[in-house]
């Protein structure tokens, strides 16, 4: 599951991917994903009790405060965050700087939300802690 953006133009260009990524230490930096980031998605990882590096362990978070909550569309983003909680991975499909570099950018996603060009990189900031760049310059959804 995951949510999919584009710059808002004739073309809608694609940004990339917003996928839920299982639970992370914010505190650490530190994903609980046993293979590390690399394994997130791969579906064959085990998977952390408590963060590897501090021992923290989650504290469940309600659906209207999860990252897949925001996927499922009952949550909004959040920040700060501390602590082992929820998170989301980013997969870019164009380099970052086609859209940093874009002030006026209107991003808009699948569910045809729109987001100015700060909304869109608070929201990888407060919710995208792992951010992947391997499917640059590919077609993907």
């Amino acid at each position: 599951m995951g949510t999919n953006f584009y710059i808002h133009n004739s073309d809608r260009q694609h940004i990339g991917k917003r996928s839920a990524s299982g639970l992370y230490c914010w505190d650490c930096h530190q994903t609980l994903c046993q293979d590390g980031e690399a394994g997130i998605h791969t579906g064959k990882s085990e998977w952390y009790d408590k963060c590897p590096d501090c021992g923290a362990k989650y504290a469940p978070e309600p659906l209207d405060r999860s990252s897949a909550g925001v996927e499922l569309g009952f949550a909004k983003q959040h920040s700060p965050h501390k602590g082992v909680t929820t998170v989301a991975s980013f997969t870019w499909a164009i380099k970052p700087s086609s859209v940093l570099g874009i002030q006026t950018a209107i991003v808009v996603d699948e569910y045809d939300r729109h987001y100015s060009n700060k909304q869109f990189m608070d929201m990888l900031r407060d919710m995208c802690p792992i951010e992947f760049y391997h499917s640059i310059g590919t077609e993907f959804s």
